[in-house]
């Protein structure tokens, strides 16, 4: 039986990259922006908007609720009148790991809510403990189904409530379900990243009342109602990320339009540690590479360095001078990407959750695998680097978080292409 074609990416290593990119909006801004325009019975207009594999999975979800949508070029319509709290087809809500999101909104205004189990990258274990346990101090119930969870309340009424961990997640679920709650909420131990910064200003926009959104802290005074607003999305803080890194490990010169110093602080510092040259401009950020230097990092809640670009700073790591050390703190089964690069001709040992890199001269060009978002990306940068050429598989990963990704590269200067392989025969 003759296989099906299957797309890869394929690259010849060694381009020095050099050029102009522009970020995108932000993928994991844009998600949760979606979800809050489901407390409105109004119409939402969202800029900036990605097209990305994740955001049309959202608005299949979006459509089982009811909603209308409009989708053209980076312009997202969003039509909410005839929204339902309807039990979303699992198969789905599987497909995405923020299909959770529609819980906060959707049990704030129709009082119920029904989820299936949320999909997403297998990078370690991410319960919805923390979710239901917030929901509930405002006054909902969860009750587990078969194949998912029912919510609901009779009302929802401000509460106080303290998180045992930053959850990105469950913060954002709890802003959405207090924001049409009776009385005021108060989240401490909450998550600052600038993506719970993005969700409480578009809510604000919307007529809601969200203050201390970026600390600790974050107060939700409820309001009866919600209109519908316009609102433009940040740029990708982890897509700049990435081309950052991109344009150090090729030791060219890259400068990524829309990217903002402030939401990249902790590479950026890493950075100056490794020796890599960078400058804020009026409009980005701009970075040469160079002869890199060994660096120790250690993942942490936003302020601190980011799990979204452990992966991709270990790759770099892999040619850096000396001994690095990665220590990963949010994911457990983030590492599993290193026998990847292994077969690039990596040095890495894993010790529980810490990455030992000892820097090699080179890498080598080999057919290889990704087996999530972040590690595909990971994967990209060393075949960038390595001496030969690569073939990746799992691009169906990095298209879930990356918009155009080939071409952007091709841009800078890559030797780089999507490929259609026939799948070997069963």
């Amino acid at each position: 039986m003759t296989g099906l074609a299957q797309e890869k990416i394929w690259l010849a290593g060694g381009a020095r990259l050099s050029g102009e990119v522009t970020i995108s909006g932000a993928k994991n801004a844009v998600l949760p922006l979606m979800a809050a325009s489901l407390l409105t019975g109004g119409e939402c207009i969202i800029n900036n908007v990605p097209r990305l594999d994740d955001v049309l999975v959202m608005l299949s979800v979006f459509k089982e609720l009811g909603v209308t949508a409009d989708f053209c070029g980076h312009r997202l319509r969003l039509d909410c009148r005839r929204v339902r709290p309807a039990a979303v087809d699992p198969r789905v809500l599987g497909r995405i790991r923020a299909s959770n999101l529609i819980l906060g909104p959707l049990l704030a205004r129709f009082k119920e809510a029904e989820i299936g189990a949320c999909g997403g990258c297998s990078i370690g274990s991410r319960p919805l403990d923390l979710h239901f346990a917030a929901l509930e101090a405002l006054g909902a119930r969860i009750l587990p189904l078969e194949n998912g969870y029912f919510a609901f309340a009779r009302d929802l009424k401000g509460a106080q409530v303290t998180f045992p961990f930053p959850s990105v997640g469950a913060t954002e679920n709890m802003i959405m379900a207090a924001a049409l709650a009776q009385g005021r909420t108060v989240l401490s131990g909450a998550a600052t990243e600038p993506e719970i910064v993005e969700l409480a200003a578009y809510i604000n926009a919307m007529g809601g009342k969200v203050t201390g959104a970026g600390t600790p802290i974050i107060v939700i005074d409820g309001v009866k109602s919600l209109h519908g607003a316009s609102y433009t999305v940040i740029p990708d803080r982890i897509e700049a990320g990435t081309y950052l890194l991109a344009g150090a490990l090729s030791g060219g010169e890259v400068f990524l339009r829309r990217a903002r110093k402030a939401e990249l602080a902790a590479l950026l510092s890493t950075f100056d540690a490794m020796g890599v040259n960078w400058r804020e401009t009026a409009d980005g950020l701009w970075v040469k590479g160079g002869r890199l230097r060994s660096t120790d990092i250690v993942t942490a809640p936003h302020p601190g360095f980011p799990t979204d670009l452990q992966p991709l700073l270990t790759a770099v790591l892999c040619t850096a001078q000396g001994r690095s050390t990665v220590r990963e703190t949010i994911f457990e089964n983030r590492f599993t990407y290193v026998a990847e690069l292994k077969k690039m001709g990596a040095s890495i040992q894993i010790r529980d959750n810490c990455a030992i890199i000892n820097g090699v001269p080179a890498l080598f060009g080999a057919d290889v695998a990704a087996g999530d978002l972040r590690a595909g990306a990971a994967l990209v940068l060393a075949a960038l680097a390595a001496e030969g050429e690569s073939l990746i598989s799992g691009v169906e990963h990095i298209d879930r978080g990356y918009e155009d990704m080939v071409p952007k590269l091709s841009a800078l200067g890559a030797d780089i292409r999507r490929v259609k392989l026939r799948a070997q025969a069963v």
